[in-house]
């Protein structure tokens, strides 16, 4: 589930564990079994793929969406979206009112994906896509609920950090910051491509996925909105089964569920306590 830094969200600093991971594996790959140096044509492809993967981690935030909107352009070009005034896009269109306009300063634009396929995703370029698939089994309110997620996961900075990573490693292989081009302009279209489907498959981590749910639940009471269509998404997503980039989650669906639903208890039983 799209907008996905190896830099840290709030104060934009490298994260230099995780760099320091990536150079290490490639200097370990650069020694053979018996601890031989490889040949010096893979020791500098290997240098290359190391500078590829720095570059991966310092990333320009012009550079992080100009990236996704290459990604998001590749993969509306590869869908079929469903027409504007269609029954589907006009029921986006309606449920979506009322919801932020914007994550982060960038304006939000929404788009259906004719697919049977269950998914949702979001980029930090400000495309937010719903698949029909998706839009089938969830009522308005369950909708919102996983809309709101999905701009979470930009909101808190988890969609840069997807996109980051997933640039370093096709970087990595190709070695496409050695041509001396930006970090853009040195991708292929198959590149693109290949960024783009790592990007709406994207598995978050458990901490990122709890954090994207308080955050949407927030948001959702901000706009007054019903928050218990997150609990019976979850619920629904639950008994279709974890087993795709949605259903897929760490916690689970129903652990997911069972968090909102204790909020709701929560914010119900201080509401009692505050009543004199």
């Amino acid at each position: 589930m799209n907008r996905s830094s190896l830099s840290d969200n709030a104060t934009g600093r490298p994260i230099r564990p995780l760099l320091a991971a990536v150079l290490a594996a490639f200097t370990l790959a650069a020694c053979s079994n018996t601890g031989n140096v490889a040949s010096s044509a893979d020791a500098e492809g290997l240098l290359k793929a190391s500078a590829a993967a720095a570059q991966a981690v310092t990333l320009s935030d012009a550079d992080v969406m100009q990236l996704a909107d290459k990604s998001c352009a590749e993969m509306d070009g590869k869908a079929k979206l469903a027409p504007p005034k269609g029954k589907a896009a006009q029921r986006l269109a309606r449920l979506v009112k009322g919801m932020p306009k914007e994550v982060e300063g960038v304006a939000l634009n929404y788009k259906v994906y004719e697919t049977k396929e269950i998914n949702a995703w979001a980029m930090n370029n400000g495309c937010v896509r719903v698949y029909s698939g998706l839009m089938e089994k969830m009522n308005d309110n369950e909708l919102r609920g996983v809309i709101g997620h999905e701009i979470s996961h930009v909101a808190l900075g988890h969609s840069k950090k997807a996109l980051q990573v997933a640039y370093a490693a096709g970087a990595a292989r190709q070695a496409a910051a050695s041509a001396g081009n930006s970090a853009v302009a040195a991708l292929s279209a198959s590149e693109i491509g290949d960024l783009a489907e790592k990007l709406v498959n994207a598995q978050f981590s458990q901490a990122q996925e709890t954090a994207a749910d308080d955050y949407a639940f927030d948001l959702l009471t901000a706009a007054k909105m019903r928050r218990d269509g997150l609990v019976t998404a979850f619920e629904k997503l639950a008994k279709l089964g974890d087993n795709s980039s949605m259903l897929s989650s760490h916690p689970a669906s129903s652990e997911r569920a069972q968090h909102i639903r204790d909020r709701l208890a929560a914010e119900k039983t201080a509401g009692k306590l505050a009543k004199p």
